[in-house]
């Protein structure tokens, strides 16, 4: 279950991906604004965390298949529908669909891993989260050949069939079958759960921030590249692949510490090192300051991901995992979706480099809120 379920992250964000890098290309073909872009991601996002909470209370209350299965046949449907956009209403469509169905895939699969790891959670999720810098060192690559041989669109038809295989392999593979009980939702419990200490409420908070400046970092740092730094296309693709390639070593190492240690203190240092990094990245000019800010910056951030999970799990009841980390998501999800909309509206109306000098501010108010505790 954990390689299987790992592939299809790792799958998945490798289409999800594939949009920052081509995303330049494909404002230029569809004649959209940088704003508008930020607007149609913004929407992937925000279609994504709301459905965080009701599949991952669902998959508590039915089976995690029943959630996972769907949530993978609709991502095989809205990447398919990204291989043959051709203006902006396709485009909006495809980000909507590919948005609903990682929700209904990530809190089940998550929760899949929680319960079958319970003394070594943080390193079965950080593997887990590695899955994303997978995809994204294959976008790198992908949206290379893509632009150099191909059209933007060519990429994500594979991915669509490489999805549509990891269903089959998970239907195959699961055992836990298929049952739909009550519809109902707790959601008044769920978010008493999550708010009743102060502790808690500043943990949301921080890691609100963390999501925010990462929606906006993740979905604009190859334009913010190619615009702001002069780089080539082929360029700020080459360097979005650092960020891949360290968060891929990065996220089992940052679960496996976790599980040893503070997940909270280990955190704090993470975003330390991210705002640090941020800052850094804004100053400098030259493509060697810029490679090495890029990646102590994702050495940084990317220890947030299989943390944020493990807390938010390890204050949760044996019978609630999949609500509580599905509310708190959607929480943090919803202000990642903010992120490339502010980028792209900063951008538009004033400076790249303003844009990305916000996100340290973001990563400092993060790391004093978690050091609190």
């Amino acid at each position: 279950m954990l390689v299987v379920v790992s592939l299809g992250w790792a799958t998945l964000q490798t289409g999800r991906f594939l949009v920052s890098p081509l995303l330049p290309t494909i404002i230029r073909d569809l004649g959209i604004t940088e704003a508008t872009a930020g607007i149609v991601l913004a929407v992937l996002q925000g279609s994504y965390a709301v459905v965080q909470y009701p599949s991952g209370e669902y998959s508590d209350r039915w089976t995690r298949s029943t959630l996972i299965v769907p949530g993978l046949a609709i991502l095989v449907v809205g990447f398919g529908l990204f291989g043959i956009t051709t203006g902006l209403a396709t485009f909006l469509l495809a980000a909507t669909v590919v948005g609903l169905g990682k929700g209904l895939f990530a809190i089940p699969s998550r929760a899949l891993l929680s319960d079958l790891f319970t003394a070594e959670r943080g390193r079965a999720l950080g593997i887990y989260a590695a899955g994303t810098d997978a995809g994204g060192l294959l976008s790198s690559g992908a949206a290379v050949l893509a632009l150099t041989y191909f059209t933007w669109r060519t990429p994500f038809l594979p991915v669509a069939v490489g999805l549509a295989t990891v269903t089959g392999v998970y239907a195959i593979t699961a055992r836990d079958g298929y049952r739909i009980g009550s519809t109902g939702l707790e959601l008044h419990s769920t978010v008493g759960r999550l708010v009743k200490s102060t502790q808690q409420r500043e943990t949301l908070v921080a890691f609100s921030l963390f999501y925010f400046m990462v929606g906006g970092f993740i979905n604009f740092v190859p334009t913010y590249l190619a615009r702001a730094k002069g780089f080539s296309e082929s360029l700020a693709g080459v360097t979005f692949a650092i960020v891949f390639a360290v968060g891929f070593v990065v996220k089992p190492a940052a679960g496996t510490l976790g599980d040893r240690f503070s997940r909270r203190g280990i955190a704090v240092a993470g975003l330390s090192i991210a705002a640090a990094a941020m800052a850094a990245l804004v100053l400098v000019g030259s493509t060697l300051a810029i490679w090495v800010a890029v990646g102590v910056f994702a050495l940084g951030y990317k220890t947030g991901f299989p943390l944020a999970d493990a807390i938010i799990l390890d204050g949760a009841p044996a019978g609630g995992m999949g609500a509580d980390l599905g509310a708190a998501r959607a929480l943090f999800l919803i202000a990642n979706a903010a992120g490339p909309a502010y980028v792209g509206i900063v951008a538009t109306y004033a400076s790249y480099d303003l844009a990305f000098g916000g996100f340290v501010a973001c990563l400092l108010v993060a790391a004093a809120l978690l050091a609190r505790q």
